[in-house]
């Protein structure tokens, strides 16, 4: 069966209507007036129904928001683990503290865990120092 556009799965290729088993049969669709109307409204539902998956997914519950969390906070000391061998290394450059700072800057979900965000707040503001410590190497205010 080949399913073409929003109006639904097209009649088998075979030329045979659709039989089952309790003796219902799809014959072949002519172009009738009374057609127009249920494809008119499957293609409504169908929109109706990408807009509530869209709606849903819109959704975050507490374990997604902790997820997230959880991997920003990873990032952030990730960058700074990649700043502290750039400069045992002598290599710092900008490229380094511009991921330290695009990471520090993204947003960060609250889950409602007070252990989760002291933590995280720690992160924030280590990597917060590093890039204040940088630009005063680099000659800033």
């Amino acid at each position: 069966m080949k399913v073409t556009g929003t109006t639904g799965p097209s009649a088998p290729a075979g030329g045979k209507a659709a039989r089952s088993a309790s003796g219902f049969s799809l014959g072949q669709t002519s172009a009738t007036p009374g057609a127009a109307a249920p494809a008119a409204s499957a293609a409504a539902s169908t929109v109706a129904d990408v807009s509530a998956l869209m709606a849903l997914q819109g959704v975050e519950g507490p374990l997604e928001k902790r997820r997230r969390a959880v991997k920003r906070g990873a990032g952030l000391l990730d960058r700074l683990d990649e700043m502290k061998l750039a400069l045992l290394s002598g290599e710092a450059d900008d490229a380094t503290l511009d991921r330290l700072a695009r990471t520090l800057r993204e947003e960060r979900p609250d889950d409602g865990n007070p252990e989760l965000n002291a933590l995280l707040d720690q992160i924030d503001l280590r990597a917060s120092v590093e890039l204040a410590k940088a630009e005063l190497r680099r000659g800033g205010v």
